[in-house]
């Protein structure tokens, strides 16, 4: 258990740049989000907890997705469980419609044989946009969630930026890429300089309730169950099984089901003579797998749509150390911006590179931006 000294010295380590107004803390029920509403309540803040409401009550989620996971049936109650603890107001507002739109995208995605990443998604969809509406409703200065990354007001740039967090092992800049500088100016992310057993101590430090929680590794609306029975299930996605075929197109095998393939996945694959095969493309037209060897699947350059810059960016061309998934190493390269799209080319191939993911530009410890992986080039 944390000591009353322990605590303190941790607060003192939170950066907090602008002036206590009344902030909207969005709630998922966690460790996270339920220390950053602890601490802007003790830096002095107004806080009101919100928690949106992304379930649906139908049948085509069930039960047991409305059970598990961030913003769900059960993280409300444990979210409630903490506002009573802090004495703070508490509500639920509604975001089931807009939020099928980040789940239109996920089947959308899994049926064109690309691999979604549904937080970014809901971030750029109806997080933020839907917190900071609220946060306008009821008059408030900020909104704050838990996420392990800083924002800070960067004076030479004359704008704020997004760094990564303290805790190489949680940083959560990538998902955040989407963000500009109006949500930016608003947002407090108090746990970007701490450690995640520093948010632990914490939560113990101020006796919450959700303290020994452990972290949710699902995607909210999938649940407890498969992602491919989801998609079986809501969006009608059968897996038919298909041909698995080598780079000479080769038969050499039979797959369940497209959706339960990625780029650089080698379970599920036979092996060839000379070593073990990796996914290296999916082709839903032909409901075909491709496979090949690991240095197959390594690529020196990609592309990708969608951009989206944290700040004023004028360059076409810049250095940048580009991000390709969520936890992978970030890799040297140049991005080039042509008609509305980014060409990256990394100064050593990468490996895996899965049309769907995320390409996230940083120099520094800032993020620039990124955009949607569409391409890739063998190399």
């Amino acid at each position: 258990m944390a000591t009353q000294g322990d605590g303190l010295e941790i607060l003192e380590q939170i950066k907090l740049d602008q002036p206590p107004g009344r902030v909207v803390v969005g709630m998922s029920g966690g460790v996270d989000s339920s220390v950053t509403a602890a601490v802007l309540k003790w830096a002095g803040f107004e806080v009101v907890g919100m928690t949106m409401q992304i379930w649906h009550r139908s049948t085509a989620f069930g039960q047991e997705e409305a059970s598990a996971g961030c913003c769900t049936v059960d993280a409300v109650d444990d979210a409630r469980r903490v506002a009573r603890a802090l004495d703070i107001p508490y509500y639920v507002p509604n975001f089931r419609e807009p939020f099928s739109a980040v789940v239109d995208d996920f089947t959308r995605e899994y049926a064109a044989g690309r691999t979604p990443n549904p937080c970014v998604r809901c971030n750029q969809l109806v997080r933020f946009h839907g917190l900071l509406q609220k946060a306008s409703e009821v008059a408030a200065n900020y909104v704050a969630t838990g996420h392990y990354a800083r924002v800070e007001f960067d004076p030479a740039r004359q704008e704020y930026s997004l760094r990564r967090a303290v805790d190489a092992a949680k940083d959560q800049s990538y998902v955040l890429h989407t963000l500009d500088q109006a949500q930016l100016s608003r947002l407090l992310t108090p746990l970007g300089g701490l450690t995640k057993a520093q948010t632990r101590e914490l939560a113990r430090w101020f006796d919450l309730p959700v303290a020994d929680k452990p972290d949710s590794q699902e995607i909210c609306f999938v649940g407890r169950g498969d992602y491919r029975d989801f998609l079986r299930r809501t969006a009608g996605l059968d897996q038919q099984p298909g041909p698995i075929v080598d780079r000479s197109g080769e038969c050499v095998g039979t797959h369940a089901g497209l959706h339960g393939y990625t780029v650089g996945q080698r379970k599920g694959l036979p092996a060839a003579a000379d070593g073990p095969r990796f996914v290296l493309e999916l082709r839903p037209r032909e409901n075909t797998v491709v496979v090949g060897r690991r240095e197959d699947a390594c690529r020196h350059e990609l592309e990708c749509h969608d951009l989206h810059f944290t700040g004023r960016e004028t360059r076409r061309r810049f250095r940048a150390a580009i991000r390709v998934r969520s936890h992978a190493p970030e890799l040297p390269g140049t991005v080039d911006i042509v008609g509305g799209r980014a060409r990256v080319h990394f100064d050593e191939p990468v490996w895996a590179v899965a049309p769907g993911q995320l390409a996230v530009f940083y120099e520094g410890d800032r993020v620039i931006g990124g955009g949607t992986i569409v391409a890739d080039a063998p190399s």
